[in-house]
């Protein structure tokens, strides 16, 4: 029995090091100021206030949730007092907060930069008048819980039509209206794949019932009639019955596009396509010069 309370003697005596060594850090003596508890009390959550008191050093100098530190990314470890014990919990940071409508857009196989794409970080010039005030007339008319048309952008290359319609979804997210960007090609190799996984349904369901959707890129996918005839009729069917908007980026106008789809002088097929690219939205053309190369 002594040898019990000599250890306990001693483990308590190593405890009260150690926390008046943590006490000569300012963050530590910061966040037990807050919890008004005895010394006593705060001794025995030392292990967990000294990770606390970490994460709360690395908010101080953290300039974005790209440059978080702490052990789970946009949030830190947060003691608050219960009674005369501690509990602690993770509590997201001003950055995730802020940026939490972002969750609103969902992107597969595109460069995650278009997560921050913004309205107020379009590029303005004459060119980009008619798209920009599309855009803006779709944002307001959706709002007022309209029904309006997406719009089928095409162009230039690199003239950043991915990155506009993201800074409308992006936009839109804030007002609580969820999406999805999707890269056709890639969308099409991922679905075939997708087979083996089980998760084919997720992903189309997915696709076909989000409130607004971009289709980027199409026309640049390797097309075969399963392609144009079980993935892309059906979400432009589905989508044109339910009434959901659907927004594209292409390099082709109407006319290429429609010559993309013909496979086997089968112009019926491909004439099916571009009639529900019809129904869904409404094209625009931006001609502009290569941004990427800037």
């Amino acid at each position: 029995m002594d040898k019990i309370n000599f250890n306990l003697e001693k483990n308590e005596m190593d405890l009260k090091v150690r926390f008046q060594k943590a006490k000569e850090n300012k963050s530590f003596c910061e966040v037990i100021k807050t919890l008004d508890l005895s010394e006593e009390v705060l001794r025995k959550y030392t292990t967990s206030l000294e990770e606390a008191s970490r994460e709360f050093e690395n908010c101080k100098k953290c300039s974005g949730i790209h440059d978080c530190k702490n052990n789970i990314e946009g949030s830190f470890l947060s003691p608050k007092k219960n009674g005369y014990g501690i509990v602690f919990s993770y509590v997201d940071c001003r950055y995730k907060n802020k940026e939490k409508y972002k969750e609103n857009v969902s992107i597969f196989d595109l460069p995650k930069r278009l997560k921050d794409a913004s309205m107020s970080n379009i590029y303005k010039n004459k060119d980009r008048v008619e798209i920009i005030k599309k855009i803006m007339a779709f944002r307001s008319l959706y709002l007022d819980g309209k029904n309006p048309k997406g719009i089928y952008l095409y162009g230039s290359f690199g003239a950043g039509k991915s990155y506009l319609i993201a800074a409308l979804f992006n936009e839109l997210a804030k007002d609580n209206v969820k999406s999805v960007i999707v890269h056709v090609p890639e969308l099409i190799r991922s679905i075939k794949e997708s087979f083996d996984h089980g998760d084919y349904a997720l992903k189309f369901d997915l696709i076909k019932n989000v409130p607004l959707l971009l289709l980027d890129d199409i026309g640049a996918e390797y097309l075969t009639a399963w392609a144009r005839d079980e993935i892309i009729e059906p979400i432009l069917q589905y989508r044109m019955d339910q009434e959901l908007p659907v927004f594209f980026t292409s390099n082709y106008d109407f006319k290429l596009l429609e010559k993309h789809f013909t496979l086997e002088n089968d112009r019926l097929k491909a004439k099916r396509i571009l009639e529900r690219i019809y129904q869904v939205s409404e094209p625009v053309e931006l001609i502009s010069r290569n941004l990427r190369d800037e």
